[in-house]
């Protein structure tokens, strides 16, 4: 059979947008199944907190479960290679945090280069991060802690969620401007810092609000200061770091990465569709 020539053009134009088409298809049925937002941190951690708040919201919202899976170890260097190597379809997140900012220079070699091998498709908070004691510490003001820590140097254990993580960067900061030395004992997440730290296991740490603001209420942990550079509106008559030790600040920050590759459309509807999240947690 022979066409004519105009609808022979027209029939080629047609075949060659398909793929167009079928891509644009797919991300308007986006998304068709679960989606997995993979956590480098235990649960109980900061992290896992906002996951599961994030998840929840996208899952009422989009009518697709977002199911939060934890990889905790080597400050989320373990969640990021898992993503790295998921497909790029849209069906695999990570929550990206202040570690895979920091871990750039913190390690030598990675499987991986951030910002080449992730993709940012959203931030979702900056949020302060308090310098809290037990209760039996016997400084109760960042002045006192900073001469109790000179009077005992290395005696003082400051507790984080791992090496590179937000609350350890925050320290070693804290212990270089304020010229004290403590000895870092860095765990696999934050719920395990916090429960050792209740348990009077470990004196010290640079924790988020969101883990720790009811142990401050109950009284069961005891908050020095603020590391942001301003009075948290959660807890105001907590003075900030910066009172004490002038042009400290330090905060932790969370965003939503895929692996590179993801189709550009996937990503534009999941921002779209995201654009009403929080951007600030309450400070």
């Amino acid at each position: 059979m022979k066409l004519p020539r105009r609808n022979f053009l027209h029939l080629a134009a047609g075949a060659a947008a398909l793929p167009v088409v079928s891509r644009v298809a797919r991300a308007q049925a986006y998304p068709s199944r679960p989606v997995r937002v993979i956590v480098g941190f235990t649960a109980g951690s900061a992290s896992d907190i906002v996951a599961r708040l994030m998840g929840q919201w996208l899952s009422e919202r989009l009518g697709q479960q977002f199911l939060v899976e934890n990889r905790p170890g080597a400050s989320s260097n373990i969640a990021t290679d898992a993503v790295v190597r998921a497909p790029p379809d849209g069906y695999t997140f990570l929550l990206v945090n202040s570690s895979n900012a920091i871990n750039a220079t913190l390690y030598d070699k990675l499987s991986f280069v951030f910002l080449r091998d992730i993709v940012p498709v959203a931030g979702i908070l900056r949020a302060p991060l308090f310098l809290v004691v037990h209760p039996s510490f016997p400084a109760k003001t960042v002045p006192e802690f900073i001469a109790f820590a000179k009077a005992n140097p290395g005696k003082v254990t400051m507790a984080s969620p791992g090496n590179g993580s937000s609350p350890h960067v925050s320290g070693e900061l804290f212990k270089m401007m304020a010229g004290i030395d403590m000895t870092h004992v860095p765990y696999r997440g934050g719920g395990q810092v916090m429960t050792d730290l209740i348990a009077g296991q470990v004196q010290v740490s640079f924790i988020g609000l969101t883990v720790a603001i009811e142990h401050i209420r109950s009284g069961k942990l005891r908050a020095l200061a603020v590391a942001a550079a301003t009075r948290s509106d959660v807890l105001p008559d907590i003075p900030t770091v910066s009172d004490f030790v002038p042009g400290y600040e330090a905060s932790a920050f969370w965003g939503v990465g895929a692996p590179r590759n993801t189709p550009a459309e996937i990503i534009r509807q999941a921002q779209q569709r995201d654009q009403r999240r929080p951007r600030r947690s309450p400070t």
